[in-house]
């Protein structure tokens, strides 16, 4: 019988008491730190401040800073950072696909409204060996974002907007390339326009003349 009414007691217990904060809007505060820091600069005392919450409260809504940092990536990726994938899908040919990324990634990378450059670029380029892992989970999101832009040129190809021998894998490592490097000088300072001009440069690169497109 004891052993019937612990039973019962255990299944009727309350798992811990709800939320007495916006998990929403603490995740937004995680990810600017996120974004500003960097992933292993980044302390709990830090974003606990930033949250507005303690340590217990971190750990009992996100687990731990490696679940936080990476829910924290996946709302940049939502947010922040999903212009450029949406040129990709939107735009009626690639060159304007790239050139609108380009141009509205300069335009969000020194927004004062938040940290300058690409998070997905800069919040783990100083990490140690222990956290290789989430070196490689960020790897992973650029050579996503890389491959939509391949894909976005072949079907550029495909479609005449480009000449037969070009080579899709060459052209978008060129334009991963100038978004990392542009990622880079938004961080140290470079203004919005610098910024246009180096996208505008690189669309002089691409294969067919503009007046073609």
């Amino acid at each position: 019988m004891e052993m019937t009414q612990d039973n019962t007691s255990k299944a009727t217990r309350p798992r811990g008491r709800p939320l007495s904060f916006d998990r929403e809007a603490a995740l937004e505060s995680a990810m600017h730190v996120f974004w500003q820091r960097g992933y292993e600069a980044a302390s709990i005392s830090e974003l606990t401040s930033a949250m507005g919450i303690t340590a217990p409260s971190l750990y009992t809504a996100f687990g731990d800073k490696e679940r936080l940092f990476l829910e924290a990536i996946e709302r940049y990726s939502v947010g922040p950072g999903a212009g450029y994938p949406r040129a990709l899908e939107e735009e009626p040919t690639a060159y304007l696909a790239i050139k609108r990324g380009l141009e509205e990634s300069a335009k969000e990378w020194t927004h004062p409204c938040h940290p300058r450059g690409c998070m997905i670029v800069m919040a783990a380029t100083n990490c140690s060996k222990s956290s290789a892992h989430i070196q490689a989970a960020l790897a992973k999101r650029r050579a996503a974002r890389d491959e939509g832009v391949r894909r976005r040129i072949e079907l550029g190809i495909k479609n005449g907007e480009l000449p037969a021998a070009t080579d899709p894998v060459t052209l978008a490592n060129f334009y991963a390339t100038v978004f990392r490097g542009m990622s880079m000088q938004a961080a140290d300072g470079v203004s919005h326009e610098n910024l246009l001009a180096t996208a505008d440069v690189a669309m002089r690169a691409w294969p067919v003349p503009v007046t073609d497109i």
